[in-house]
C-alpha cells in the first residue's frame, strides 16, 4: 500500500492549496482576511427559490431517490429557458440532463467518452476540471494558450490539431471564461463548429456565466445557436452564478443526443440524481421572474467599478472584466520577476487579501490573479486600503522575500502567462 494510487500519480500538486493554507493559518491568528480567491458566490439565493425548497421539502414523497437524469419539469424549465434565451430549441427528453453542478457534469461526460491515450484541446489558462478531468480518466491533453477569441485563436487551433498524434477527439470552449473573463460572439462560433465538423471534434461548450456580463458587453451567445452546432456539440450551464445558488449543485448538459446520451447512462450508474426538492426549487427558478438575475448583475457589476477604482488609486491596474464574477489581473511590475503566487503569498502574508495566482489555472496563467468579485463594496475599499500600504512597502517587502528564500533569483516563466490577457 506504499506505492501512489495510479490515477492520484495522474494529479499534480494544487498551485492554490499555498494560498489556502496560509489564509487558514492567518485566520486562525485572528486575521481579518479579506477573500477574493475563491469563486463562491456570497449573495443570498433569491427569496421565491428558497420558499419553493422549503414548502417541497414538507412532503415527505420528495425524501426518496429521485431521477439521475432529472425530473422532467426541471429538463422542460431548462429547455423553455434556451428558448426564451437563447432562440434553441431542446428536447427534454433526449437533448438534456441535469447534473450536479456543471462541474460534475463535466468530470463524468470525460469519463464517459474518453479512452486511454485519447487527444482533448484545451485552453490554457482554464478552470483546472477542463483538464483534469481528462486527465483522470487517462486522456492527453493539448494545451492552447489563450488568445481573444478571434482569426489568431482558429489559427491556434488548426495548429494544435495538425500537429497531435493522435488526432484530438474534443475541444473545450468556455466563455465567457473563467479565469480569464474574455467572452466571445456567435461568428467565432461559427467558425469553431465548421473546424469541429471538419475534423470530427466533439465540442464541449461550459457557458457557466452566461448571465454575468456587464453594460457594454452584449449578452453571450450559446454555441448551439450555431446551425447544425447540435451534430458536434455539447454545452454546460449552471444555476450557481446566475441565481446565487452554489451550493445547491445544480447545473445541465444539453446538445448533442449522442453526448448526452452517453452522460445519462453514465451517471446511471454513479448517482441518483440532486434531492428532488433542490430540483423543484430550481424548476421554479429557471420558470419564475428574471428581475433578481439583473439584480444580481448589477451587484457584481458595482463591485468591479469598485475594484477596479480602488486598486488603481492603490498603485495596482486592473483592467475591468467584461463579463463574470472574476478580474483577471497583471500583476503588480515590481513582483512580476518573482510570479504570481510569490504575489499571492506576500499580498496575504502583508496586507491579509487573498487572491488566486494564475499558475493554479495552467503555466500560461502565470503573471496574473484571478480576483473574485465576492466580497461587499466596503470590502473591497478596505482590500485597496490593504494594498495601498503593501505596495508602498513593496521594496522592503521584497528584500525581505529574497533574504529568506536564500537570495531566490526572478523566476524564469514571468512572461508565460501574457497569452491570456483580456
Amino acid at each position: 500500500m506504499e506505492e501512489e494510487f495510479y490515477r492520484i500519480k495522474r494529479l499534480p500538486p494544487y498551485v492554490l492549496d499555498v494560498v489556502n493554507r496560509l489564509r487558514s493559518k492567518k485566520r486562525a491568528e485572528g486575521a481579518d482576511v479579506i477573500d477574493f480567491g475563491m469563486g463562491n458566490p456570497d449573495m443570498p439565493t433569491p427569496r421565491h427559490i428558497v420558499d419553493k425548497l422549503v414548502e417541497t421539502v414538507q412532503n415527505p414523497r420528495t425524501h426518496r431517490y429521485s431521477s439521475s437524469k432529472g425530473i422532467p419539469g426541471l429538463r422542460r424549465a431548462q429547455a423553455a429557458y434556451y428558448e426564451r434565451r437563447f432562440g434553441v430549441t431542446l428536447n427534454p427528453e433526449t437533448e438534456i440532463i441535469a447534473t450536479l453542478g456543471s462541474k460534475e457534469g463535466l468530470a463524468n461526460l470525460a469519463q464517459a467518452i474518453t479512452a486511454p491515450g485519447d487527444v482533448i484541446i484545451v485552453p490554457n489558462p482554464t478552470y483546472p476540471i477542463h483538464a483534469f478531468g481528462f486527465i483522470i480518466c487517462g486522456g492527453v491533453i493539448r494545451n492552447m494558450p489563450v488568445v481573444a477569441p478571434g482569426e489568431e485563436f482558429l489559427r491556434a487551433l488548426h495548429r494544435a490539431i495538425k500537429h497531435s498524434v493522435p488526432k484530438p477527439i474534443a475541444l473545450v470552449l468556455n466563455y465567457p471564461s473563467n479565469p480569464t473573463a474574455q467572452v466571445a460572439d456567435l461568428d467565432f462560433y461559427k467558425e469553431v463548429v465548421a473546424v469541429a465538423k471538419e475534423h470530427d471534434l466533439i465540442l464541449i461548450s461550459d457557458l457557466a456565466y452566461s448571465e454575468i456580463y456587464f453594460k457594454g458587453t452584449a449578452p453571450p451567445p450559446s454555441i448551439l445557436q450555431v446551425p447544425g452546432a447540435k451534430d458536434v456539440a455539447v454545452e454546460f450551464t449552471s444555476l450557481s452564478k446566475t441565481f446565487s445558488m452554489p451550493g445547491w449543485r445544480m447545473g445541465f448538459a444539453v446538445g448533442n443526443e449522442r453526448l448526452i446520451s452517453a452522460l445519462t447512462r453514465i451517471k446511471s450508474y454513479l448517482d441518483y440524481g440532486a434531492f428532488t426538492p433542490i430540483q423543484v426549487a430550481a424548476t421554479a427558478a429557471l420558470n419564475g421572474p428574471e428581475d433578481c438575475i439583473q439584480e444580481i448583475r448589477d451587484i457584481y457589476q458595482s463591485r468591479r467599478d469598485v475594484l477596479v477604482e480602488s486598486m488603481s488609486r492603490a498603485g495596482w491596474q486592473i483592467p475591468a472584466p467584461p463579463a463574470t464574477m472574476f478580474a483577471w489581473a497583471p500583476i503588480p511590475e515590481k513582483f512580476e520577476p518573482y510570479g504570481a503566487l510569490a504575489f499571492a503569498t506576500l499580498l496575504l502574508e502583508h496586507a491579509d487579501v487573498a487572491v488566486a495566482p494564475g499558475v493554479g489555472f495552467g503555466e500560461y496563467g502565470e503573471g496574473y490573479v484571478r480576483v473574485g468579485l465576492v466580497e461587499n463594496e466596503q470590502r473591497i475599499r478596505q482590500a485597496a486600503a490593504n494594498v495601498k500600504r503593501f505596495m508602498a512597502k513593496a521594496d522592503d517587502i521584497l528584500g525581505e522575500y529574497v533574504r529568506n528564500n536564500n537570495n531566490v533569483v526572478p523566476y524564469a516563466g514571468a512572461e508565460k502567462g501574457r497569452a491570456g490577457q483580456v
